[in-house]
């Protein structure tokens, strides 16, 4: 069941998936649709504008048209009344050939003027047909957009349902609004980032192992130097300030070795299948303690350094060049220290995500890092100036003529483990510097999916839950069992129905037959008993007889007893003295051992064989646990069939309680459809009720009217009869 509801629940999932994109893609079509729609409205709306003004233009030209034809049609007549009077009067006409030819001139032109005007509204009106009929062509076009986007816009509105309903129905909720569900999702396992992170891990705990024993070197030679310089301890007694440094430098290795096995820590929990962030990296703190309290070691011994370099400058065979070294080292020391606290400040912050994720912004990891890989360098010049200036301070005390052996080599242990020191931060600043963008490049799993920020006990979860989906996909690989078939189930089920009516009674029969089966299993263990110890009386009553068989033929037969056997008694053994170890050999004798008591009749000079009854009883007990044992494995079998049965009858009793559900459940909906459709007929019923009633009342009134009617009607005829009657009789 849990296979198929988890297959159904896959299948769900991807045709959700299948949904959401096809959402998002048609969701792009109809933005897209409902652009150029509302682009093909604007150009729609400028087309109409264009129209509109081309429409009024045109209204304005057919009105000066109007106009001027008016005008032209009264200089017509005024040239043909002119035209007339001049040949009627030509002699009185004052005007001269001149002021002809101007008025010819001026008519010409008003005529030109006139075509001119007629040819640019008739280029008008070719312009307007033309946009009349590309105004035409967009609205076909615009509505042909509006019904596509509606069939569009309809199609999308019901997948959107469909999903909608899919997602109430199927999705228990939903866990990217809000990031601290994100954070829980597994995010895509980037195998290339672990390996180079674990790769990176191991080469910053092979620096810092080479780091922690140049530091070990460095602190435990100094103290041996205080030990030997200014004054041999050997000899006299060194000052209190150096017996206190000395015994703080002595500690060192409780400050120092855990910085090893901090970072080893660090590498171990950085593996292939983890997920490897600031965030996750919650091995990174107790790295950052140790280191603190390394720094506050530092911090201690600095002023007892300080102070002691000032003992060693005031010391009789200190020159000014050595003073001047020890000077430059007590700067370098303090330089040293000031270096290793910036380094601390910029750890611990690196740190702060992994426990108070709020205290450092995601946009501040690079300002950290690039300031912590600028941290390295300067500590390896600080190193740098430490190992230069020691060496100069070396070589100016091994000119003194009271150095000694002891002295010498011990400033060479010094000057070499400073010289490591150098090496090492300049390695290990070249690395950070070297892998200074993989430390500073966006998260690959925050960046994905809107992951957001990683909470420590957000990535613990998503941590766990990778592993569980790692082995839920194994799981998936394994083999599915084969099915039953359907008739096969159906005659399975069959069989588990007739067995459960009769379960009862064949359970009543098994508990009887058991009952009977202990009882004879514990008669037939008294029998089995009764009939060893039986055997073993036969066998030693069946000695017994032999014995006497052979002593009644000594006595019977006239046999003498041999010489040996005279000298040895010293008499010959009577008849009555015979008779007297036949009867002594009678005596009962009383055994007892781990069984039990058994009291046996033997003879005195006759052991009884108890170790031999003992082993038989022995025999029989472990052929009896044996058999036992038997039962117990036939009655586990049998217990883990009953088991498999109780569990199917059990699954059945489930099923049938959840049909009992549904069908009580259909029960009610059922009930309830009864009673609304009995509610139904009483309201149709007492509709029709009404109705007869109404119907009825209003056949009595109009059976009223009616027979007032005739009552009329026949009034109305005896009257005209009577009327027709007077008439004739007139």
């Amino acid at each position: 069941m849990a296979a198929d509801l988890q297959a159904k629940y896959q299948k769900l999932a991807q045709e959700y998936s299948k949904l959401r994109a096809q959402n998002q893609v048609l969701k792009k079509a109809v933005v897209d649709e409902q652009g150029q729609g509302a682009s093909l409205k604007e150009e729609l709306k400028m087309k109409d504008q264009s129209v509109r003004k081309l429409q009024q233009e045109m209204d304005s030209l057919t009105f000066r048209n109007q106009q001027l034809a008016k005008r032209v049609e009264l200089l017509q007549e005024e040239l043909v009344t002119t035209e007339t009077k001049g040949k009627k009067s030509k002699q009185k006409s004052a005007d001269s050939p001149s002021q002809l030819n101007q008025q010819r001139q001026s008519v010409f032109d008003e005529d030109l003027q006139n075509k001119i005007e007629e040819n640019e509204r008739l280029h008008k009106q070719v312009k307007s047909h033309s946009l009349e009929r590309e105004a035409k062509e967009c609205r076909l076009r615009t509505e042909e957009c509006q019904q596509q986007l509606k069939n569009i816009h309809a199609d999308l509105s019901s997948r959107l349902d469909q999903s909608k309903s899919i997602i109430q129905e199927k999705v228990p909720f939903n866990d990217t609004r809000l990031s601290e569900y994100n954070t829980l999702d597994v995010p895509v396992h980037d195998r290339r980032h672990q390996l180079k992170a674990r790769d990176v891990n191991g080469q910053a705990l092979a620096f810092l192992q080479d780091l922690v024993g140049a530091l070990l070197n460095l602190h435990t030679y100094t103290e041996q130097r205080i030990q030997i310089y200014p004054i041999d301890s050997a000899t006299d007694t060194i000052s209190p300030l150096n017996q206190k440094f000395s015994e703080y430098l002595h500690e060192n290795a409780s400050y120092v070795r855990p910085l090893e096995e901090g970072m080893l820590h660090l590498f171990e929990s950085v593996t292939e299948e983890t997920v490897t962030t600031l965030e996750t990296t919650v091995k990174l703190k107790p790295f950052s303690d140790i280191f603190t309290s390394y720094v506050c070691f530092l911090k201690k011994i600095l002023p007892y350094q300080l102070k002691s370099l000032e003992e060693e400058c005031e010391y009789s065979l200190c020159t000014a060049n050595l003073q001047a070294r020890n000077m430059e080292l007590q700067s370098d020391m303090q330089k040293m220290t000031a270096v290793f606290e910036k380094l601390q400040v910029y750890i611990s912050l690196l740190a702060l995500p992994s426990t108070k994720p709020e205290k450092l912004l995601q946009t501040n990891y690079n300002v950290v890092f690039t300031q912590l890989a600028a941290c390295l360098h300067s500590l390896h010049d600080v190193m740098t100036d430490i190992s230069k200036h020691y060496s100069q301070k070396v070589s100016l005390e091994q000119e003194q003529p009271t150095i000694t052996q002891k002295l010498k080599t011990t400033n060479d242990c010094i000057l070499s483990s400073v010289v490591a020191l150098s090496n090492v931060t300049g390695k290990i600043g070249t690395f950070f510097s070297n892998n200074l963008d993989f430390f500073t490049a966006p998260s690959v799993y925050g960046s994905k999916g809107r992951m957001g920020v990683i909470d420590p006990l957000s990535a613990q979860c998503m941590l766990q839950n990778k592993r569980k989906a790692a082995a839920y996909i194994k799981s998936l690989k394994k083999p599915c069992p084969g099915s039953v078939p359907y008739v096969a189930a159906l005659a399975n089920r069959r069989a588990i129905l007739s067995s459960t009516e009769s379960r009862e009674g064949l359970s009543q029969q098994v508990q009887q037959s058991q009952e009977k089966i202990a009882k004879l299993e514990q008669e037939k263990e008294h029998w089995m008993l009764e009939a060893q110890l039986a055997k073993i009386k036969l066998e030693k009553e069946n000695q017994r007889i032999t014995d006497l068989e052979s002593q009644f033929k000594i006595t019977f037969t006239g046999q003498m007893p041999s010489v040996d056997s005279i000298q040895e008694n010293g008499s010959i053994p009577k008849i009555e003295e015979l008779q007297l170890v036949e009867k002594d050999s009678k005596e009962p004798v009383r055994s007892t051992s781990l069984v039990g008591m058994l009291t046996t009749s033997t003879s005195n000079n006759e052991i009884p064989d108890e170790e031999s009854r003992e082993q038989l009883i022995k025999s029989h007990y472990m052929m009896r646990v044996a058999e036992l044992t038997s039962q117990l494995q036939i009655a586990d079998s049998k217990s883990v069939h009953f088991y498999a049965e109780c569990r199917a009858l059990a699954k059945r009793l489930a099923l049938a309680e959840k049909s009992r559900e549904t069908l009580s459940e259909e029960i009610k909906v059922a009930n309830q459809n009864i009673v609304r459709l009995q509610d139904e007929l009483t309201t149709t019923k007492r509709s029709y009720e009404d109705q007869l009633s109404m119907m009825s009342d209003h056949l009595c009134s109009m059976n009223e009217t009616l027979s007032k009617q005739r009552e009329e009607i026949d009034s109305l005829r005896m009257g005209n009869k009577g009327t027709a009657k007077k008439n004739r009789s007139r």
